[in-house]
């Protein structure tokens, strides 16, 4: 059974600080690649950071020198994908989902977590 296991969001002040982890199980880690997406209410759910299996890194242009995404499965048991957001925005309100994704061909395979709320004020 796949679970994406988000954590760390809160409240925060605008300028502050916030990490988000989120721990899969259940896939084929190495193989996936692993992103944020946020979504607020009458939006679409955009993406924010991802992180390929190879450990490339692309992000939403309102996010760049702010936010950080990173992986680690140096502990076999525990899949982790991290957002350490920095220089928060008000802009950045929204609930933060992690997501795992795979191509092989045209075939997508992809899974989300629950998601998890951010709210920064300003």
């Amino acid at each position: 059974q796949v679970q994406l296991v988000e954590s760390g969001g809160g409240l925060v002040q605008a300028g502050g600080s916030l990490r988000l982890s989120c721990a899969a199980s259940g896939i084929i880690f190495s193989f996936m690649s692993m992103g944020w997406y946020r979504q607020v209410p009458g939006k679409q759910r955009e993406l924010v950071a991802i992180i390929t299996s190879g450990r490339r890194t692309n992000y939403a242009d309102s996010v760049k020198g702010r936010f950080t995404i990173s992986r680690d499965n140096t502990d076999n048991a525990k899949n982790m994908v991290y957002l350490q957001m920095n220089s928060l925005e008000a802009e950045d309100t929204g609930v933060y989902y992690c997501n795992a994704a795979s191509e092989y061909g045209s075939i997508r395979t992809e899974y989300w977590g629950q998601g998890t709320q951010v709210t920064v004020s300003s």
